[in-house]
């Protein structure tokens, strides 16, 4: 028998999108127990997919492609503007291998070792103060791994401006008003710093590394072999350590973790499989980035819906890490979950799905997980401090999400 596919009533949702926020989609689709599911935002009709099977879909790139989906607000402020994030076909795939070069087992290592030397450093500096915000504080630790990572020279005491900068840039993207005018000046001020950092590296007035995000993205050329505009290869550039300063949430929410759950503090101090399976888990269970979005490269039928060419279709992330049918207990913190755990490209999506070299897949997945490795390993052996009383808790209708409180510790101490 024919199924209807459900739709939204009335002429548009976007505002529920602000009122929903990270449940946008899963309130629809796992209400009906669908894949698919049909509203309007922005006017426009949007298909609204998830799950596992979803998630393929989204990543079908006969069927989905990516520029001109990029709503402005976001392309403005979190992505910018010629981004790798709006490619398709053979241009896509030569700007990817770009990214895809920085993930080497050496450059990886590196990473993990100046994160661990950074942690380090900033712990030694709280054991100084009364209290500290773990958040505030990583903004300016990652800002910090990922400028030294990438190659980009930074003063000390532009450490603060550029990470609140860069933390704008994630916080705005879904804002209206003064924080996303914020956001707009914090990219403008970043690209400009960044094009003038390219620009004294190919004019040979700053020397960096071959094989550092910086020299690669200065040097890179397109498929006519021109080199990238001066401001694009600063988008690119941006596109590397803003994702490693995006982490600082998942550090804060795996704080929590440690909190509420005790035992793993342990068990990821003394093995690293089970550190394994517990940033997964973090990744998996807490809210990151909510849904991507693309648009339909031609008419197509899937799952009994008609799609049209042109379509918007929006794939939920943060509901898809919580679908009963991929994950029993879905909302229950559980990271013992991984340890045999053999699933598929599509169904744990913190960062996107798909593959790598082909798809749309983030390749800052890995440097993500490498951080998160040495800072959670950090904080298990060697970080010591008290807990003042606080409102740890978080709202899924603020996007980007964070617990209330930022994570406040006082009495810090580097055993």
């Amino acid at each position: 028998m024919p199924v209807q596919v459900p739709k939204d009533k009335g002429i548009d949702r976007t505002l529920s999108i602000f009122l929903d926020g990270y449940e946008f989609i899963q309130k629809r689709t796992q209400k009906h127990h669908l894949d698919v599911y049909e509203t309007k935002v922005l006017g426009k009709k949007v298909a609204l997919l998830s799950g596992e099977a979803g998630v393929k879909l989204f990543y079908d790139n006969e069927k989905m492609k990516r520029n001109g989906a990029m709503p402005p607000h976001i392309l403005n402020t979190l992505f910018g503007k010629g981004g790798v994030q709006t490619l398709d076909g053979k241009s896509h795939e030569h700007r990817k291998r770009l990214f895809m070069s920085l993930m080497t087992p050496e450059g990886l290592e590196e990473l993990h070792k100046l994160t661990t030397r950074q942690w380090d450093a900033y712990t030694r500096k709280w054991e100084k103060k009364n209290k500290v915000n773990l958040f505030e504080e990583s903004l300016e630790l990652l800002t910090k791994v990922g400028c030294e990572w990438a190659g980009i020279p930074i003063e000390e005491k532009a450490v603060p401006k550029r990470s609140k900068d860069l933390n704008r840039l994630i916080e705005g993207a879904s804002k209206i008003g003064p924080q996303y005018l914020a956001s707009l000046r914090a990219r403008n001020r970043l690209e400009k710093w960044i094009e003038s950092v390219i620009h004294k590296v190919r004019q040979g007035q700053h020397e960096t590394r071959k094989g550092s995000a910086l020299y690669e993205m200065a040097f890179h050329q397109d498929l006519n072999g021109a080199l990238l505009d001066k401001q694009v290869a600063a988008v690119e550039l941006i596109n590397v350590i803003r994702p490693l300063v995006a982490i600082s949430r998942y550090l804060v929410f795996g704080a929590v973790a440690l909190e509420e759950n005790p035992e793993w503090k342990e068990k990821i101090h003394s093995n690293d499989e089970d550190l394994r399976c517990f940033i997964q888990e973090v990744r998996r269970y807490y809210p990151f980035f909510p849904f991507l979005a693309a648009l339909t490269t031609k008419d197509f039928e899937w799952q009994q819906y008609h799609f049209k060419q042109g379509q918007m279709v929006m794939l939920d992330l943060y509901g898809t890490n919580h679908d009963p049918r991929i994950w029993e207990n879905p909302d229950q913190f559980e990271p013992g979950r991984f340890k045999d755990y053999k699933g598929s490209i599509y169904e744990l999506v913190p960062q996107g799905g798909g593959d790598y070299d082909t798809g749309h897949r983030c390749p800052g997945e890995w440097p993500t997980i490498e951080v998160m490795k040495a800072s959670f390993s950090f904080m298990s052996k060697h970080l010591t401090y008290q807990l003042p009383k606080q409102d740890m808790s978080y709202s899924l209708r603020e996007i980007p999400t964070l617990p209330k409180s930022g994570f406040v510790m006082k009495k810090v101490c580097n055993k």
